[in-house]
């Protein structure tokens, strides 16, 4: 089984350790690449760069058409899901959405704590896109931008408990 992990934005550094990550995850057997496009935000950080990564995300799919048994689109935004469903013939997994299901399997409720509140909106938006409005009971955000957060690992783990 082959399946791209796709980073929607283009900090090479965090492509690497989510392919790290998932490498991690993968059942044996299973190969994963993980790419960030050649193009679109460093970070996703509002409404603007998602539109931006989504166009790009939508480019990748399509270029890699036939290669993978199956793509993850690795932003808590979930950036271009629905539309690359309706392009891949195999299945295409948004980390947000997966997480809300999976929350959801666990508690009546949950939260989602994230980066800066600019970011509160678009993921208010998510929520209602899968249908889990009366799963969330908020959304809370810290000071910390989308690339702030690998700079200090010990101070965002603080601040996300905190929140």
């Amino acid at each position: 089984m082959r399946i791209l992990v796709i980073n929607p934005n283009t900090t090479q550094a965090m492509t690497d350790a989510i392919g790290d990550v998932a490498r991690a995850a993968a059942a044996p057997g299973t190969e994963i690449d993980c790419v960030s496009p050649p193009g679109g935000p460093r970070s996703i950080e509002g409404f603007a760069d998602e539109a931006l990564a989504a166009y790009h995300v939508l480019d990748v799919v399509a270029g890699t058409a036939g290669e993978y048994d199956g793509y993850v689109i690795a932003c808590f935004g979930d950036p271009g899901l629905y539309a690359a469903r309706e392009l891949a013939d195999v299945p295409v997994v948004g980390i947000a959405e997966a997480a809300m299901h999976m929350a959801s399997l666990v508690a009546h409720t949950w939260s989602i704590v994230t980066v800066i509140p600019r970011v509160e909106p678009m993921l208010a938006e998510a929520v209602i896109r899968t249908g889990m409005t009366e799963k969330c009971a908020s959304i809370r955000g810290t000071p910390l931008t989308v690339l702030e957060i690998e700079a200090d690992i010990e101070r965002t783990k603080r601040m996300m408990l905190d929140e």
